[in-house]
């Protein structure tokens, strides 16, 4: 038996909804047989001519020309040449890469080279049933023994659609007729993303509200999964309170908003949710959008089109809605380097002090979790007259007292015990525009802006993502309204995130996994190839049951590719300890770079992701938002909104995460 189908048989039967009816016996059953008749028919073809996608192959073998495949040497006594497989290693490529299970493994397992080419039968046979039976010597079942709990269930089939990647597909036929070949432009676009590994596979996840962080894979409820990548960071999307007021709220209202908020979509569910939102931030209004990527590409283009010669200076790792933003501004732009100050003060030296500008930047950057140096940005705003434009959307919900973002945690005592309304020199107060997201921590959909009355009646007055757009649903709004109410009463949720997330980072670090360090909740394991880390998480949703979604080019440069992995709440250690023993053991498999292998990487700027973790291990300020006093006090010990204390005007010591002494109001 051709090795390659044998290794694509090995990783594909427990994938494929056919291969997977036939026991492992009987499957060997059929190798040998297939290997005695020297390519003929066989119960084996037979088999692949069941599956939609092989019979394909088996079709085209047909009218293959034979020079095309090499034959395989069986290596006995005649030394003669078996006919051709049917199954080729290049139609495994063409035609098994669209199955909707496998599609992933086929094309590399057919590119793999043929090391058995002249073993014989016995010696196919008993890797066979090695690779069909699994480990069965006592040192392999001891080692399996030792091995976390794997995902016994097996991959269920999910449906390929062209909204979750239908993988490689045979090239179109010639197009008929005159014009241009629209078919063929969209085949070959396709296949420059598979060939620099870009393409991407949206697998089905399906996260059960009473059981987070549990999830399941496609139907079948029993092929449960661990979720270890959703930004729903802190739960709310299946808190009894947001899912009351929901329910109430689609039971009374209905389903849709009706229109645009020019026409029939403005209404009490709306104006709730831009209240509760100006509160958060302690701006004068908020304005809700359908995404923040329509929040942040609204903002910016309006103020950078309608500003006189504007000029608007990026952070170099802010996220494409932003870039899209300046992009449609049609206004100057100036990139400064990640977090620079140096870099951005120069390039602000460089613009004439009249001329209006904007610095446009993150408080946590989604990729890395690296966090903006906000105050000294602000700082450095007013010197040279910017606005400032702070993207919250990773942060709102899990920093700060009430869930303000960092900014708000920069003036942790402050923000907690003052009565709603502005604070001046506070750091919140001092950054002219603040976005966020409805969708991360809040659990639900939507973004939205913030700052003062006028900047929020422009942008709704000019910007065509919010003017042509429908409203958002009542029932979403209200559920978003709630849980940013929740999430201002108590910080013990927050807690938890950080807590689960400190010990998953030292976790990593004494397995022996890289990370890039940062302050945040983000953890970010470092791969460094496309194909491998696609190929880890794929192994650890397949066997481990655990998702955790590969990050690759353009989201992050070639060569730092990564995991990330965003604990919750509901996480616990031991779903910690599972993961992390399943990264070891798929790091060993892979041959992935571990800490030590980054450590005595040479230092001359030849090795990107060694350097990128020297770098964010032992230069940068990696010291978390969250301090140990913060985590230690107690989260009913945060002064409500509505409580009689804010009212007391009395004096008090700032406790030692303070940034801020307040004074008596």
């Amino acid at each position: 038996m051709d090795p390659v189908i044998l290794s694509t048989l090995a990783q594909s039967r427990a994938l494929c909804p056919f291969l997977k009816r036939t026991p492992a016996p009987k499957l060997r059953a059929l190798v040998r047989q297939y290997s005695a008749v020297a390519g003929g028919n066989s119960r084996l073809v037979d088999k692949a001519s069941q599956c939609p996608y092989m019979s394909q192959a088996l079709a085209t073998s047909e009218r293959t020309d034979s020079n095309e495949v090499s034959a395989t040497q069986l290596g006995g006594a005649s030394g003669s040449a078996v006919p051709p497989h049917p199954i080729t290693p290049a139609l495994v490529a063409r035609f098994g890469g669209r199955c909707p299970v496998g599609g992933h493994v086929l094309p590399s397992v057919a590119a793999q080279k043929r090391t058995y080419a002249s073993h014989s039968n016995s010696v196919r046979a008993s890797v066979a049933d090695s690779v069909l039976d699994g480990p069965t010597s006592p040192a392999a079942a001891a080692t399996a023994a030792s091995m976390p709990a794997k995902h016994m269930g097996g991959a269920p089939v999910q449906v390929r659609t062209p909204g979750s990647g239908l993988g490689p597909m045979v090239p179109p036929s010639a197009k008929e007729g005159p014009g241009f070949d629209y078919e063929r432009f969209y085949h070959d676009e396709l296949r420059s993303k598979h060939e620099n590994k870009t393409y991407r596979y949206f697998n089905n996840i399906n996260r059960l509200a009473e059981r987070a962080p549990v999830g399941h894979l496609t139907e079948n409820e029993r092929n449960e999964i661990v979720v270890w990548c959703s930004n729903d960071y802190q739960n709310m999307s299946r808190h009894p309170r947001v899912l009351s007021a929901m329910k109430e709220t689609i039971d009374k209202y209905g389903a849709g908003a009706g229109g645009t908020r020019n026409i029939a979509g403005h209404n009490l569910h709306v104006e709730r949710c831009e209240e509760v939102l100006a509160r958060l931030h302690r701006k004068d209004g908020a304005l809700v959008f359908g995404s923040c990527y329509a929040a942040n590409d609204a903002t910016l283009s309006v103020l950078g089109s309608k500003l006189p010669g504007c000029v608007i200076f990026s952070d170099s790792n802010n996220h494409a809605s932003m870039i899209q933003g300046i992009r449609h501004s049609g206004a100057r732009k100036m990139i400064y380097r990640h977090n620079d100050l140096e870099d951005l003060e120069r390039k602000l030296q460089s613009v004439p002090l009249d001329t209006p500008k904007i610095i446009a930047f993150e408080s946590v950057y989604s990729m890395s979790g690296t966090v903006g140096p906000i105050e000294q940005t602000v700082a450095l705003a007013k010197k040279y007259g910017a606005l400032t434009f702070l993207d919250e959307v990773h942060a709102v919900g899990m920093y700060g007292p009430h869930g303000g973002g960092v900014a708000e945690h920069l003036d942790w005592m402050l923000n907690a015990t003052m009565p709603p309304g502005r604070l001046p020199g506070t750091v919140m107060d001092s950054v002219d525009i603040i976005t966020g997201t409805l969708g991360k921590a809040y659990g639900n959909v939507g973004g939205y802006i913030a700052g003062s009355h006028r900047f929020v009646d422009v942008i709704r007055s000019y910007a065509p993502q919010f003017i042509f757009s429908t409203t958002l649903p009542p029932a979403v709004l209200t559920g978003a309204a709630t849980a940013i109410e929740v999430l201002m009463e108590s910080n013990h949720t927050r807690q938890l995130q950080q807590i689960r997330t400190r010990e998953l980072k030292n976790a990593l670090l004494n397995a022996n996994i890289p990370l890039q360090s940062n302050p945040s909740h983000i953890v970010p394991v470092l791969v460094g190839s496309a194909e491998k880390a696609k190929l880890a998480s794929d192994m650890l949703l397949n066997e481990y049951g655990c998702y955790v979604q590969p990050i690759n080019y353009p989201t992050v440069s070639h060569g730092e590719e990564r995991l990330r992995i965003t604990p919750t709440p509901q996480h616990t250690s031991q779903h910690v300890a599972q993961l992390v023993a399943a990264l070891q053991e798929i790091w060993q498999k892979l041959g992935l770079r571990t800490v030590d292998d980054l450590l005595a990487a040479p230092r001359d700027g030849s090795d990107k992701l060694a350097d990128l973790f020297r770098r964010s291990t032992f230069e940068d300020d990696t010291t978390p938002l969250w301090s140990d006093a913060m985590l230690a006090q107690p989260s009913s010990a945060l002064i409500q909104p509505h409580s009689a204390a804010l009212h007391c005007h009395c004096s008090y010591s700032a406790p030692q995460w303070g940034r801020m002494t307040p004074v008596a109001a």
